[in-house]
């Protein structure tokens, strides 16, 4: 079994965050395999069961908010028996990248990203495979602040080109991770 979890934070108020990208590209990557949602309410999260190219795949979105995020995945992964270094997959937001950029990574460190260093904190290993989504925008980070940056929606262009230009590279990256392509 792999899971994949997408980074963000509850609430209607953040749904078009630049913090919920890894939300985001769950629910793109849901509609585009017609993925059935019958979401549960499981390890603090909403994870969804299915399968992805003949894989058994567990969606989550952890309902903790983004700086505690390990303390549903480490329940999952406890639950599960899980490997993290083969198992699981996090995809999250990155304001070291430019908007627009994704990396794909394995065992590296959070990088200031705060829900990726709880869950390394909480796992007590940073050997996981991450999708990183770039979001920087800013000319300088004196004009705002990384935490209200992150905080604000997407612009209706980026919104699009996410949906367009990134997420199909993000499913590209999920599908090499569902077939132990990273191993």
């Amino acid at each position: 079994m792999k899971i994949i979890i997408g980074l963000g934070n509850p609430g209607p108020q953040y749904q078009h965050n630049r913090h919920n990208a890894g939300w985001l590209a769950l629910d793109v990557l849901i509609a585009d395999l017609k993925i059935s949602e019958n979401w549960k309410k499981q390890f603090q999260s909403e994870i969804l069961e299915t399968s992805i190219d003949d894989q058994k795949t567990v969606l989550m979105k952890p309902q903790t908010f983004m700086n505690e995020s390990g303390l549903a995945v480490k329940e999952i992964v406890n639950y599960c028996k899980l490997n993290p270094a083969a198992d699981i997959l996090v995809l999250h937001d990155d304001v070291d990248l430019p908007f627009g950029t994704i990396r794909a990574t394995d065992s590296s460190s959070s990088a200031g990203q705060n829900g990726v260093q709880n869950i390394i904190d909480e796992l007590g290993t940073q050997d996981f495979h991450r999708i990183r989504i770039g979001m920087e925008t800013r000319e300088s980070r004196e004009q705002m602040g990384t935490r209200d940056f992150v905080l604000q929606n997407f612009t209706k262009d980026e919104l699009e080109k996410l949906k367009t230009e990134i997420f199909p590279k993000i499913k590209t990256e999920i599908t090499r991770f569902l077939k132990f392509l990273y191993l």
